[in-house]
């Protein structure tokens, strides 16, 4: 398991276990894990986005640390939020970030997940020219994220 696996574990976990609320000290979970400080924040602006429902605000300083809130809201109040936040852009790894974090936390079924992820991989826009597939991919994530949303 790659070190970045192991802090989001790490901090998801944090997260359960705190009622979906977890203050961090990022240098005491760089040494606990065995990783540098940098490698937390790596994880942090990677994985507890605010378009993956998450709320991260830090302090600097001696005292300084990183309060990373779950954001608990409807599924229909996600969704919108996730379509809002696409943008007109959208990368397939962004994509497939999006549609696991909507599986774990059960905004989509099993189904939708793998479905979405066919749609938005690389291998569907093999045959579209390269600028032009970032764009069209968030077409269709926005598109299909609507049709989720109003069944």
């Amino acid at each position: 398991m790659r070190i970045s696996d192991l802090v989001a574990q790490y901090i998801t976990q944090l997260l359960d276990e705190q009622d979906g609320a977890a203050e961090i000290k990022r240098n005491e979970v760089a040494q606990r894990l065995g990783c540098v400080p940098s490698q937390i924040n790596y994880v942090i602006t990677s994985r507890f986005t605010p378009e993956q429902g998450y709320i991260v605000e830090s302090r600097r300083g001696g005292g300084g640390y990183i309060r990373i809130t779950r954001i608990d809201a409807t599924r229909q109040t996600m969704l919108m939020h996730i379509i809002n936040s696409i943008g007109k852009s959208l990368d397939c790894s962004t994509a497939e970030v999006m549609t696991a974090n909507m599986l774990a936390r059960g905004i989509i079924g099993q189904n939708d997940a793998r479905l979405m992820l066919a749609a938005l991989g690389e291998r569907a826009y093999a045959d579209v020219p390269q600028q032009y597939r970032d764009r069209l991919r968030a077409a269709v994530m926005k598109q299909m994220l609507l049709t989720v949303l109003h069944r």
